[in-house]
C-alpha cells in the first residue's frame, strides 16, 4: 500500500497495516463493502466457510483486569473453563468500553495484532484445519488473510484447545440404529 492509500484507511486498520509490515506479513488488509461484525457476515462477504474466519474474542481476567484475547474459528464456541485453565484465573465478559480501551479496536474489528495494550493471547487449534483464514484488521470492514500458523508467529501466542466440542449439524443425515 502506498502512503496515500494508507492515509485513507481507518486509524485501526493503519495500525494493523504498520504492524503486519513490521512483522513481514505478506498480505495486507482488504476493506469490505459491508461491515463484517460477525463471523457469518465475514464469511458471506469473502465467499469462504465460516470456520475460516479467525474471530477475536476479548475476555477480562478477573484477578488483574488483563485483557485475554482468544482467536478461534468462526464456527466454534469458546469454552471459558478451558481458557481459564490456560490463563491462570477466572475470566469474565468484556464490555465494549473495556475492549476499546485495551485493544484500541471496536468490537467487530478486533485484530489479533497491533493492540493498544498487549493482551494475554490464545489461538485455538481448530484453526489449523484450514490453509487460509481471515482475521479482522482493526475495523468492522477490514480483514486480512493468513495461514493459521502465521497467527502464532505474529502474536507469539500458544496454539491450544479452548473451544467446546462441535455440535453435530441437525440438518445432516443421521444414522439409524
Amino acid at each position: 500500500m502506498c502512503g496515500a492509500e494508507l492515509k485513507n484507511l481507518p486509524e485501526g486498520v493503519q495500525r494493523v497495516v504498520a504492524e503486519l509490515q513490521r512483522l513481514g506479513h505478506p498480505h495486507l488488509p482488504k476493506m469490505l463493502d459491508d461491515a463484517a461484525r460477525t463471523a457469518q457476515q465475514a464469511a458471506d462477504a469473502l465467499g469462504i466457510l465460516v470456520g475460516q474466519v479467525a474471530k477475536s474474542i476479548i475476555f477480562r481476567r478477573k484477578s488483574d483486569d488483563a485483557a485475554v484475547l482468544v482467536v478461534t474459528s468462526g464456527d466454534r464456541r469458546v469454552d471459558e473453563k478451558k481458557v481459564e485453565a490456560h490463563v491462570g484465573g477466572k475470566i469474565g465478559r468484556a464490555d465494549a468500553e473495556f475492549v476499546k480501551s485495551r485493544t484500541g479496536f471496536s468490537i467487530g474489528g478486533v485484530s489479533p495484532v497491533a493492540h493498544a495494550t498487549p493482551p494475554v493471547t490464545l489461538i485455538d487449534q481448530d484453526l489449523l484445519r484450514f490453509d487460509v483464514v481471515w482475521a479482522a484488521a482493526g475495523h468492522p470492514h477490514g480483514v486480512f488473510p493468513l495461514h493459521p500458523t502465521d497467527l502464532q508467529r505474529l502474536t507469539g501466542a500458544p496454539v491450544v484447545d479452548v473451544v467446546q466440542a462441535p455440535v453435530a449439524d441437525a440438518s445432516a443425515p443421521q444414522a439409524v440404529a
